[in-house]
C-alpha cells in the first residue's frame, strides 16, 4: 500500500483520550514507517506537546474532555499556540453526521476520518494530504485549508473573453393521457 511513499521522516501527533485508540493509531503509523509519533490524551496536552514536537500531521479525536478536537484546531489555526498553523489536521471521530463533518471542515480540519478506522483509510488520508495539498485561506472569520474540494480552473483576467459552450439540458416530457 505504501510502496510509493517513504514516510520515515514524517512526524505525527495522535490526540485521543481513549488509550486503545492511541495504540491502534500508533501501530498503523509505525507500520507505514513513521518513526516519530507523539501522543496526547487531550487538546490541552496536545498544545503542550506541539510546543516542542513539530508534527507534520495531527490526528485528533473529535470529542475529548477539557478541550475537544475542534477547540484544538481553533487554537492551532488562530495562532494561539506555538504550533505550525498550516499543519495538516485529520479529525478522527465516531460522530460522523454531516453536521460534525462540516463543523470540523469549517473550523479548519484538513481531513475527516470516521471510526472505526483501518490502516487503509489512514493511508488514504495521508496520501490525500501529500498528493492533493490544499491552499490555505485567511479571512476575517476563518483560517485553514480551502474548504472547496473541487479543482478550480484558472480564469483569464477578462472573463468576457472566455468562450463558453452552452448546452441545453436534456428534458423529459411526460404527457398524461
Amino acid at each position: 500500500m505504501t510502496e510509493n511513499y517513504n514516510l520515515k521522516d514524517i512526524s505525527a501527533l495522535i490526540v485521543d483520550d481513549y488509550s486503545p485508540m492511541l495504540e491502534i493509531m500508533r501501530g498503523i503509523l509505525k507500520e507505514f514507517g513513521v518513526r516519530r509519533v507523539a501522543e496526547a490524551t487531550s487538546g490541552t496536552k496536545a498544545i503542550e506537546e506541539l510546543s516542542y514536537f513539530p508534527a507534520d500531521v495531527v490526528f485528533t479525536d473529535y470529542m475529548m474532555e477539557d478541550m475537544n478536537g475542534l477547540e484544538l484546531i481553533q487554537a492551532i489555526r488562530s495562532g494561539q499556540t506555538s504550533a505550525n498553523r498550516f499543519v495538516p489536521i485529520v479529525v478522527v471521530s465516531a460522530y460522523t453526521e454531516i453536521r460534525e463533518i462540516l463543523a470540523a471542515r469549517d473550523i479548519g480540519a484538513t481531513e475527516f476520518l470516521a471510526k472505526p478506522i483501518s490502516g487503509k483509510l489512514v493511508f488514504y488520508r495521508l496520501r490525500s494530504i501529500i498528493e492533493y495539498p490544499r491552499e490555505f485561506v485567511e479571512a476575517d472569520s476563518f483560517f485553514g485549508p480551502d474548504r472547496r474540494r473541487r479543482e478550480i480552473d484558472q480564469i483569464a483576467e477578462n472573463k468576457r473573453k472566455i468562450e463558453y459552450e452552452y448546452k441545453t439540458p436534456q428534458r423529459t416530457v411526460i404527457r398524461e393521457n
